[in-house]
């Protein structure tokens, strides 16, 4: 695919940046912002089966894996190291793993994104399960390392998706789900980090919270399982019981620590 047909590097529809005031930056980029949820929202169709087969797969026992580089590999492994806290869940349950490893989510590491080989060894390093899922995110839909981890993945026998902002990429011919979040060219031509990653955080937001729902890990609309790992969230699961069971707040807080999860006093 040559870098003339990706959407995400044609030019901007806005040019001479450096002469905008700071005010037309920011109500430019907001402009442009705005479209990326239309984006989101015309790929459900995708999103929508990739979710129900991780879904079958995970209560199986089966794990997501999260590939990507730079933004994308970054955006990944926060998506997953939120989700232990949240909804009380494994660690090891969503992985985000990123080229260049654990230095790459603070700088970038030269060239790590081109090597396909080493996305393929970096995921055979968990001791793949066919149970498994894998979901590849790069939005050029080029990236060498991500493509070779979902190749291999899907070689395997694992389920594989990807998410990607242009059509008809490499990345999606290796996987069985492609989600393609078309959101335009950039406000600055390229930088991917802005809508392309803006789309990419909420196609991700959007398959792990719908993921944790279905998988129990909430109730009503509450984070019953959430770990108490600060006051806040104290605070947060102390008023839940309070509401749920018609107590004080000084009996709901004491019998949330005795328990440790609201789940396990309004159950």
């Amino acid at each position: 695919m040559k870098i003339d047909d990706k959407i995400t590097e044609k030019p901007s529809y806005y040019n001479h940046l450096e002469k905008m005031d700071v005010g037309e930056v920011l109500r430019s980029i907001n402009r442009e912002d705005m479209l990326v949820a239309g984006a989101v929202e015309c790929a459900i169709p995708q999103i929508e089966p990739l979710v129900r087969a991780i879904e079958s797969r995970m209560k199986q026992g089966g794990r997501l894996f999260y590939v990507g580089a730079g933004t994308s590999g970054r955006l990944g492994v926060l998506d997953a190291s939120e989700l232990p806290p949240t909804f009380g869940v494994s660690p090891d349950w969503v992985i985000g793993i990123i080229a260049g490893g654990e230095e790459a989510l603070r700088q970038a590491v030269e060239h790590a994104e081109d090597d396909e080989e080493q996305g393929r060894l970096d995921l055979e390093a968990y001791r793949l399960s066919p149970l498994d899922s894998v979901i590849g995110i790069a939005a050029s839909g080029t990236t060498p390392y991500v493509i070779g981890a979902v190749k291999h993945a899907r070689a395997n026998g694992l389920l594989t998706g990807c998410i990607t902002s242009n059509p008809h990429t490499p990345l999606a011919s290796e996987a069985e789900y492609p989600i393609e979040t078309i959101v335009g060219p950039e406000f600055v031509t390229g930088s991917s980090r802005m809508k392309s990653g803006t789309a990419q955080k909420m196609v991700l937001n959007m398959i792990s919270t719908a993921l944790m729902i279905r998988m129990g890990r909430v109730k009503g609309n509450r984070m019953v399982k959430m770990q108490l790992t600060n006051e806040k969230l104290i605070d947060r699961g102390t008023r839940m019981i309070q509401e749920s069971l018609g107590i004080t707040y000084d009996e709901a807080r004491q019998r949330l620590l005795e328990a440790g999860s609201v789940d396990k006093v309004i159950s």
